[in-house]
């Protein structure tokens, strides 16, 4: 099971990117899959979050409003698309899987499973 990012970069503060996690060896459609972020110097800190049918989906409060996440079940392919980016969105960007179609209660990094190997965003001011 393999989990791989793309569609980071180098962005002016306001402008937009959008992520795509790409899923390969999932032999079922029912796993929930989540955006993490992370910063050198801090833990992993959990961004949205989608449910394998798509029915669920979470946002953490610095993000809402901003931030869009949405599958393809067809593709394998959740993606994450990032609007009005500021400074603070800099980060790398994981996604994660976990075989269940819900949405953790914890939303932990210990919830998932299966981790891409991240993308960078860098947001300049």
């Amino acid at each position: 099971l393999q989990l791989v990012e793309s569609g980071g970069g180098l962005v002016q503060s306001g402008g937009s990117l959008r992520l795509s996690c790409a899923a390969s060896g999932f032999t079922t459609k029912s796993y929930s899959v989540a955006w993490f972020r992370q910063v050198p110097g801090n833990g992993r800190e959990v961004v949205s979050s989608i449910s394998g049918d798509a029915d669920i989906i979470k946002y953490a409060d610095s993000v809402k409003g901003r931030f869009t996440i949405s599958r393809d079940n067809a593709k394998n392919t959740v993606d994450l698309q990032v609007n009005s980016l500021k400074p603070e969105d800099t980060a790398t960007y994981y996604c994660a899987g976990a075989l269940i179609n819900e949405v953790p209660r914890s939303l932990g990094t210990w919830e998932y499973d299966y981790w891409g190997q991240g993308t960078q965003v860098t947001v300049s001011s």
